[in-house]
């Protein structure tokens, strides 16, 4: 059965215009069908329509709230976004299915695309969402630069991925559990030495992610990887 995302209000459940045509003129429900709905802050619920349109659609509750377990740890992958704007996409799609809780878009001196379209980004995070059956939506924030980003007060563990040769903590030690963990990865020419100095400067420690060279997206997936195999095991 399909999810769909809506705005709960008491016992009614309300579907905004897009979810709505997607609903009634794609696929095809009428009043008195059965939808499977989450609120995107972590419940999930039944409700039987009662307004059908292709703009609006209403639904009453008739079974939830039921709240999905969080995980134990707030995972937040602050990256750069590739110059192929698909490559970025696929790990916005992945990485969600696997495990995030929130995306930052940074700008650096070597980025090659400067701008993203939020819009169409928390759109694939809606879709990856209802896909994998989870009642959580993560937070998608606009774009900022690395340097700004880097200032601002952020909370728990902070780490750096790069290529330069460092003394780096190994991603394997990582203790993610209970425990807010906030990444970032650089754009396909890496951070620049000064924006690693930066970033160390606000309390970021250098991360390795293992022997190999990666691209942008696949060190982003790697990290969503790790912090769910490490919970999991």
């Amino acid at each position: 059965m399909n999810v769909f995302i809506a705005k709960v209000e008491g016992s009614t459940a309300v579907l905004d215009a897009e979810e709505s045509h997607h609903c009634s003129k794609v696929l095809r429900n009428k009043i008195g069908d059965v939808i499977k709905l989450i609120d995107g802050k972590g419940n999930y619920y039944t409700g039987v329509l009662n307004l059908v349109s292709d703009k609006h659609c209403m639904a009453a509750i008739t079974e939830g709230p039921k709240v999905q377990t969080k995980r134990p740890y707030h995972l937040h992958l602050a990256i750069a976004p590739t110059k192929n704007i698909d490559r970025i996409e696929w790990l916005v799609e992945k990485s969600v299915e696997i495990g995030i809780d929130e995306i930052t878009f940074i700008k650096c001196h070597n980025s090659e695309r400067t701008v993203v379209k939020p819009e169409r980004i928390k759109k694939i995070v809606e879709t990856a969402v209802k896909q994998s059956l989870q009642a959580f939506l993560p937070i998608v924030n606009p774009m900022i630069s690395v340097k700004e980003f880097c200032k601002q007060n952020h909370s728990g563990q902070k780490f750096i991925a790069h290529c330069y040769d460092a003394e780096k903590t190994s991603i394997k030690t990582i203790a993610f559990k209970n425990t807010a963990c906030l990444f970032l990865i650089g754009p396909e020419g890496d951070f620049t030495l000064e924006e690693v100095g930066h970033a160390k400067e606000n309390n970021f420690k250098e991360i390795s992610l293992g022997e190999n060279r990666l691209r942008t997206e696949t060190a982003g997936l790697l990290v969503c990887m790790a912090a769910q195999l490490r919970f999991n095991l």
